[in-house]
């Protein structure tokens, strides 16, 4: 024991001494390259006596940076992200002068600016080095993983698991936010996600599931991670019993879902016991959290989603390597946008303004505070850990879903997951890891760019009140400019007022291809025919409109030249809606029973053959609505687990899919008992103090009466592709018959699993409305948004 400990200290001491000789050649580069910085006196200096300068100056910053850099890290944790980033350079340049000073007789000399740049490259090099020699050391990177994970138990008082002493495997679920199921399959059958791929060749299959007609990270997650997405009908809606509009990615409106979901279900979430949650939308009832948008408001204590920063930060190497890869992506954005310019790339948004800044939080320091979550939480051994990973759906946005610019994305998320993979072989637990995404990405031109104006300006004209002038502007062909002129030269009903009096704007609000109309100065839900009374031409001006596909109006789904479909008929709403893809009528029919839905709700057009569809919103690749992949997201897991079932129709399905899987792992359990409700701001949170015995043994808790759990067979065997990537079209249910809202060339009835009018509401739910027993079963299904975590524009500004 005694050797093996002088043993591992050597060890340690020849590192430390070799990074500090490269540090000292570095800076002796630096001198030599860079006019500003000097390591000698004005007299002049040896050789040796400028070696032994650079000698001493790298070694008081790395004293400097490892004494003084968590501190000031802590002490910047409420600085805002983004200028947090930029006073890394500076804070680092600070350390470095402060280093220099502390040199006997003042030999060196650097100008503020140098002193920065000198600062970077030493942290990076000296970063670079470190890393070197661990990974080169099999043995003494195993011993550092391992060290630093006992240091993290006992800092927190936890026993430490062991392997031998055969522990549960934990559940890690990671998130790609936006990849789309086919999204995946190109980039692995193109060689761009070599890790995933090899997950697949070995013990891991793929399949699709489907989410709601709001295809978004805030429907979708609020579903996985606390198992109902009820009354969320988009990412941002108006909501007329209080006045206000709730956003997804807004912190305030984020707490106040989650609190909904936690009073529906009667749970505090998929992560309450002993669980991790990292650059989520909502926490999952998780007690570990980092980059947590729905905590993020909280003051004080009750707020621990900085504390990531703070893991990652305290680091000063890796501050400045997140630093440099932040600039390095924001001259990439730039590139990018003025390549696609010059190229004349259609379709084209815009791409300036913060919005490359915003793209660098996105793609590094959110990726890299998450991925270093991650690693901590497998080193601490936590038994359930969910992390989303945010870069593809940010660039695909304005890159669009397919392209340059997002395959290197994909490459470097695999390279993440990679990451991750590796440092699980060291973990104290094994991992069973989960990969899948909340929705996916459909292409197409914006519908302003289309059709030249807005949805706000299509409804303002429907209505009869102004339009701005550049909404008669163009690009498009005779159909658009006919639409357009159509909208806003409408003459003036009989009866109608060509400007309705004060208070009669409509809220026109855009969540992707979802647009959401709400007229405030009718109370309650309007009906079809109270909407016609008050503006006789909007529902007509919009159904007829070609960027429209379809309008949902109080249980009425109106087509193009006077279709209408009743949803409480049968068989009427599949039909009309039969170009949205399998499910689109229950989505539909869904939506329509929430609480919130807008009073028409607006799915733009779009084309099976291209997939396309056309944004409310300035994003060239898209999701919140039908049509698409972006409404077919994708489910990754190791083949030791249970499989998921014929078919997975809304995040609430996947909510019970991973309970299930935490369960065969003997590892943590939704509680029966609600966990505390997040406290108000200022207030502190409560610990959730559920017993791990009793959860375990417990059933399950009370579903909100609009969910099913499907149910269905293996997806293939080993060796197929249907096997590989779960093909879930050649699924088929109990008996042979396919399994609900499959296709079947037989012409055989979908299996109904639990048909008839759904159950009574149980405590804290919300009433729903009957379908016929004849008619297909309700799905649930989960969504998305377009800038999921970050600033997102708003159609009513």
């Amino acid at each position: 024991m005694g050797r093996g400990r002088w043993r591992t200290a050597g060890s340690a001491l020849v590192r430390v001494l070799l990074v500090w000789a490269v540090s000292t050649l570095t800076m002796l580069a630096l001198a030599g390259i860079l006019p500003d910085f000097r390591l000698q006196s004005d007299d002049g200096d040896s050789i040796t006596q400028i070696g032994l300068t650079a000698a001493w100056a790298a070694g008081a910053f790395g004293l400097l940076s490892a004494l003084v850099w968590p501190v000031l890290v802590r002490a910047l944790l409420l600085v805002p992200a983004l200028v947090l980033g930029l006073l890394v350079f500076f804070l680092n340049g600070s350390l470095l002068l402060i280093a220099l000073d502390l040199i006997p007789d003042g030999r060196s000399e650097v100008a503020p600016e140098t002193a920065v740049v000198v600062a970077a490259v030493m942290s990076a090099v000296a970063s670079a080095t470190s890393t070197a020699l661990a990974v080169r050391d099999d043995e003494a990177y195993r011993r550092r993983l391992y060290r630093l994970a006992d240091r993290r138990r006992r800092r927190q008082g936890r026993a430490v698991p062991s392997r031998a002493a055969e522990t549960p495997p934990g559940l890690l679920v990671l998130q790609l936010d936006g990849v789309g199921y086919e999204e995946l399959r190109r980039a692995c059958d193109g060689g761009l996600m070599p890790t995933v791929t090899g997950l697949l060749e070995g013990n891991h299959r793929a399949r699709p599931w489907r989410t709601d007609w709001s295809s978004q990270t805030g429907a979708s997650q609020l579903g996985i991670l606390h198992g109902s997405n009820f009354d969320v009908p988009a990412f941002r809606w108006y909501e007329k019993d209080t006045g206000e509009v709730m956003v997804c990615n807004r912190p305030t409106s984020a707490a106040e879902l989650q609190r909904r979901a936690v009073a529906c279900t009667g749970d505090g979430g998929l992560l309450t016991l002993d669980g991790a949650s990292r650059g989520n939308l909502f926490s999952g009832g998780a007690d570990q959290l980092a980059l947590v948008l729905s905590v993020s408001a909280r003051r004080g204590r009750a707020n621990r989603s900085r504390a990531g920063y703070f893991a990652y930060f305290s680091d000063p190497a890796n501050a400045v390597r997140t630093a440099v890869s932040f600039v390095a992506e924001v001259v990439r954005e730039v590139v990018q946008s003025l390549r696609a310019r010059i190229r004349g790339d259609r379709p084209r948004v815009s791409r300036g303004g913060l919005y490359p800044l915003i793209r660098a939080f996105a793609t590094v320091v959110e990726r890299d505070v998450v991925v270093a979550a991650v690693i901590g939480d497998m080193l601490a051994g936590r038994s359930a850990v969910y992390a989303d990973l945010v870069a593809y759906d940010e660039v695909a946005h304005h890159s669009g879903p397919r392209g340059r610019d997002t395959d290197r994305v994909l490459q470097r998320l695999d390279r993440s997951l990679a990451l991750i993979a590796r440092v699980a072989e060291h973990a104290p637990r094994r991992y069973r890891i989960v990969l899948l995404s909340d929705h996916g990405q459909s292409p197409g031109e914006t519908f302003l760019g289309r059709y030249g104006l807005t949805l706000k300006d299509l409804v303002r004209a429907g209505c009869g009140l102004p339009v701005p002038r550049r909404a008669g502007r163009t690009r498009s062909g005779a159909e658009a400019r006919a639409a357009v002129l159509a909208a806003l030269h409408r003459p003036v009903e009989e009866g109608e007022e060509a400007h309705p009096g004060p208070g009669s704007d409509p809220v026109v609000l855009a969540s992707g291809n979802l647009g959401l109309i709400s007229f405030p100065d009718l109370p309650g839900r309007a009906s079809r025919a109270r909407v016609e009374r008050a503006h006789p031409a909007l529902l007509t001006t919009l159904a007829n409109h070609p960027g429209v596909g379809f309008l949902l109006v109080d249980g009425v789904v109106l087509g193009r030249d006077g279709r209408a479909a009743r949803l409480d008929v049968p068989g009427e709403a599949e039909e009309l809606l039969a170009p949205f893809g399998p499910g689109a009528a229950q989505a539909v029919r869904r939506t329509d029973a929430f609480p919130h839905v807008a009073d028409v709700m607006v799915n733009s057009a779009y084309d099976p053959e291209t997939g396309a569809v056309h944004a409310f919103e300035e994003q060239i690749g898209s999701h919140g609505g039908l049509g698409g992949e972006q409404g077919n997201p994708f489910l990754m897991w190791p083949s030791e687990l249970s499989d998921p079932g014929a078919e997975l129709a809304g995040a609430e399905a996947v909510h019970a899919v991973l309970r299930r899987w935490l369960r065969e792992a003997d590892g943590p359990q939704v509680p029966v008992v609600a966990a505390p409700l997040a406290p108000p701001v200022g207030e502190s949170a409560q610990e959730p103090a559920a017993p791990l015995a009793a959860a375990r043994e417990a059933p399950d808790p009370p579903r909100t009466g609009h969910t099913r759990a499907a149910t269905g067979v293996s997806p293939g065997r080993p060796g197929t592709e249907a096997w590989r990537y779960g093909a879930v079209a050649d699924v088929e249910g109990p008996g042979g018959v396919p399994g609900p809202g499959l296709p079947d060339p037989a012409g055989r009835q979908p299996a109904d699993p639990a048909g008839g009018p759904p159950p009574a509401p149980g405590p804290g739910e919300r009433p729903q409305r009957a379908v016929p027993q004849d008619s297909p079963p309700e799905d649930p299904i989960g969504g998305i948004f377009p800038s999921d975590g970050l600033p997102a524009r708003d159609e009513t500004r």
